[in-house]
């Protein structure tokens, strides 16, 4: 088993390609060891020394770490985790823990919502997702639009700047309604 990595634009975060399936469909997000008890795969990750989260796609695990470790110090042990449990044959995930992404929406704009995951859909997830992130809606009120950032997007740098040039420029040109992004932890 061959997995290649690739770096993200946030630097405390590392995506690895193990070069088959990690979920069917959805995202998964473990920003802690307690979070990931549903998953045998985000165990062995969190197993090694200065892992602070894990993330899956459906094609890729993103790691953070945390900042007293180097990536030439844990990388190695990281690789040698997934590779056991690819071999194990155990599922990344036990039961229903994959989520489809987007929070249910009840209220009277939902033809607006509609239209905001849509695009989010479309032309947002798939680019974010090349990075080893997610961005899902949290929730539409008053012209503002609530966003949940995960995986490679938590924490990183240029993740306000995403936002806010890209994501709210994207909506507000399509959606007139939209005047504001937010993120929400």
């Amino acid at each position: 088993m061959f997995i290649q990595t690739e770096s993200t634009p946030n630097p405390a975060t590392l995506k690895f390609l193990p070069g088959q399936n990690v979920l069917d469909a959805g995202t998964a997000d473990f920003p802690t060891v307690e979070a990931a008890a549903s998953s045998p795969l985000a165990r062995r990750i969190f197993a090694v020394d200065g892992v602070a989260g894990v993330f899956f796609g459906t094609d890729f695990v993103t790691v953070t770490k945390t900042d007293v470790v180097a990536w030439d110090h844990i990388k190695p042990a990281i690789l040698g985790a997934i590779m056991e449990h690819y071999q194990s044959g155990a599922p990344a995930i036990e039961g229903e823990a994959a989520a489809t992404g987007h929070a249910d929406h009840d209220g009277p704009d939902g033809e607006i919502v509609g239209q905001i995951k849509e695009l989010l859909d479309t032309r947002v997830r798939p680019a974010v997702a090349q990075d080893g992130g997610d961005i899902t809606f949290h929730g539409f009120e008053r012209g503002v639009v609530y966003l949940h950032m995960q995986g490679a997007c938590a924490g990183c740098p240029s993740s306000t700047l995403t936002l806010k040039m890209g994501i709210e420029n994207l909506l507000r040109h399509y959606i007139p309604e939209v005047t504001e992004v937010r993120p929400v932890a």
